[in-house]
């Protein structure tokens, strides 16, 4: 823990106990993810946090003519945390949603083809969000945990990504800025981190299983031990390569051969209430089933604007999709 120009230092290890230690009259109950936009990571030398803090609250401060620093943590891209306004006062971050708030600023500029997030950023995002929640009774839901691009910035009402809207914390933070992604993409693993204290690793991609019966092996090798089975249709995640054989598990030793695997896509549904799902790509098939809002599904392939998505003929429209890679 090293302070400097009236901020405090802190590694994600660090930062979980020293949050615990803070007394905190005022009542928080939301918490904002940001970026910086700019600073962004070309700025950034792995020393110069305590610098790159005080040029913030410089502009914040004589720029801007606010009280101090907008946002009360900065998450740098190696992972530490730097402190910035008192936390007894609301931020300067959301116009019009300051109140009971505590706004994070991630460092670097995260719309897509900007700054890459550093693996080391990744996860003390996720834990710097589960141990505030955890601190303050805050549920990890999008009603409490809030993206900026959410709210107008005109009226300060929450649109969720519609009216006069900024892009932060990025159109690729954890896979996009809307309130699908972070429900999909971000929530889940501060969800995990609060229940194990784990952050996952992020998916490499998914494939599912194209044997009768796939073997899980404890090596990336037929030479391995055979840990289990998985049937034809399966949908795995692929956290790792090797060698032809792919991992699909966060934690422990389990690899299947990638010969018997072949790639999906995730994908969530999205502008509709309820999704048509035919038994093939075109309205002239027979509707065989339905899918609502924000059900995950796993493409297996596409044809045109159609998606089949499992091993079966079951097809949805794509424009009614939000499709990761």
């Amino acid at each position: 823990m090293q302070k400097k120009f009236g901020f405090i230092l802190l590694t994600p290890d660090e930062f979980d106990g020293w949050i615990v230690q803070q007394r905190v009259a005022r009542t928080i109950l939301y918490l904002q993810q940001h970026h910086t936009w700019t600073p962004s990571y070309i700025h950034f030398r792995e020393d110069n946090h305590f610098e790159l803090q005080r040029s913030m609250q410089h502009f914040h401060k004589n720029v801007n003519g606010w009280l101090d620093i907008g946002q009360h943590f900065t998450i740098f891209p190696d992972g530490c945390v730097v402190t910035g306004r008192n936390l007894e006062l609301s931020p300067a971050c959301i116009f019009g949603f300051n109140a009971h708030a505590i706004c994070i600023e991630n460092l670097g500029n995260f719309d897509e083809g900007k700054d890459t997030m550093r693996l080391e950023q990744r996860n003390a995002i996720v834990r710097v969000t589960a141990a505030l929640c955890n601190r303050f009774n805050i549920p990890a839901t999008t009603e409490r945990i809030v993206y900026h691009h959410w709210f107008d910035l005109s009226t300060g009402n929450r649109t969720n990504g519609s009216g006069i809207t900024k892009s932060c914390p990025g159109t690729a933070f954890f896979g996009g800025n809307k309130v699908v992604d972070a429900e999909v993409n971000f929530l889940p693993l501060v969800r995990e981190y609060l229940h194990s204290g784990h952050v996952p690793p992020p998916v490499l991609k998914y494939g599912y299983v194209t044997a009768e019966w796939l073997t899980i092996r404890n090596q990336p090798s037929v030479r391995g031990r055979k840990m289990n089975v998985t049937p034809f249709g399966s949908v795995l995640r692929i956290y790792a390569e090797k060698n032809n054989w792919y991992r699909i598990s966060a934690t422990k030793e389990e690899w299947v051969s990638a010969q018997f695997v072949r790639d999906a896509k995730r994908a969530v549904v999205i502008n509709t209430d309820t999704l048509n799902v035919r038994s093939g790509p075109s309205t002239q098939f027979d509707v065989i089933g339905t899918l609502s809002r924000n059900d995950e599904v796993f493409l297996f392939e596409e044809k045109g604007n159609w998606a089949k998505i499992g091993v079966d003929d079951r097809w949805v429209s794509k424009a009614y999709l939000r499709i990761y890679a």
